[in-house]
């Protein structure tokens, strides 16, 4: 897919990955509609692209709310005309084990990284279909191919995100949309930190996940971006992003019941 001249939706664009993903997708002269809850962030990253001669609009949006993602492909589509490709990567996380976890939370996390994506996707769809070109990202996780234990509800719905992306992608064989699913390992971001945590994890359980989230998360944004925006370029189906997600993606494939096993003792 050619990126120039095209108009992206990207949600999450505030900062992380989805920033990276605009500034990768701008050097390439795609036009962007920036989706994200924080306008500041929408700014921050708008602002880096005022010197590619893109168009840039903001929308300041809930993947959560129904009402706000309905409104938005007539919002986007009044400033750019048209709509070839949607990047899902708005996410959050939940600290704490499933029992930990509680249930508003867990539904809370499942809302924004699952049934947002869906909704996005679907209001959506009627404009990606006249586009004689479009393609559909949806950001998964490493933990979207892999389960580790303190990651119930973030991985339900990563693995849910992969298993959406993959079914979809069978339904529009034939059509002018295509699909990349991604799964990124460790990337930089600042999802851990503003991780919600649940009243029933003890303070020093979740001093030992944020310490552990430190060591792991290490590929920058912008790198991880790129890697995505080339795999969506050239009409990849999948895309696992980092060394880390790869070694984990094989080893699941070689070890499906038992790699934990072994990943726990690396993690050690």
């Amino acid at each position: 897919m050619q990126f120039q001249h095209k108009v992206a939706v990207i949600t999450g664009a505030g900062s992380g990955i989805g920033r990276g993903l605009a500034q990768s997708l701008a050097q390439r002269g795609c036009h962007l509609a920036l989706a994200d809850l924080n306008p500041q962030g929408l700014q921050e990253t708008a602002d880096l692209l005022g010197s590619l001669g893109v168009r840039v609009s903001q929308h300041v949006l809930d993947v959560a709310s129904r009402e706000q993602v309905a409104a938005l492909p007539a919002e986007v589509l009044a400033v750019h005309g048209q709509v070839d490709a949607l990047f899902n990567n708005a996410g959050v996380a939940v600290g704490g084990t499933f029992e930990q976890v509680t249930e508003a939370d867990f539904e809370w996390l499942m809302e924004i990284n699952f049934h947002g994506l869906v909704r996005m996707t679907r209001a959506f769809m009627p404009l990606l279909r006249a586009s004689q070109e479009a393609r559909i990202v949806n950001i998964s996780s490493l933990f979207g191919l892999i389960s580790p234990p303190g990651q119930t509800a973030y991985s339900a719905s990563k693995f849910a995100v992969r298993g959406f992306s993959n079914a979809l992608r069978h339904e529009l064989i034939g059509s002018r949309i295509g699909i990349t699913v991604a799964h990124p390992g460790g990337v930089a971001t600042a999802i851990a930190k503003s991780a919600r945590v649940s009243e029933g994890v003890p303070p020093s359980d979740w001093a030992k996940q944020r310490a552990m989230a430190d060591r792991l998360l290490s590929l920058p944004p912008e790198r991880a971006a790129e890697i995505i925006v080339s795999a969506a370029e050239r009409g990849k189906d999948r895309v696992v992003v980092g060394k880390d997600a790869k070694f984990g993606a094989l080893l699941e494939r070689l070890m499906p019941v038992s790699y934990w096993k072994v990943l726990a003792l690396g993690m050690r």
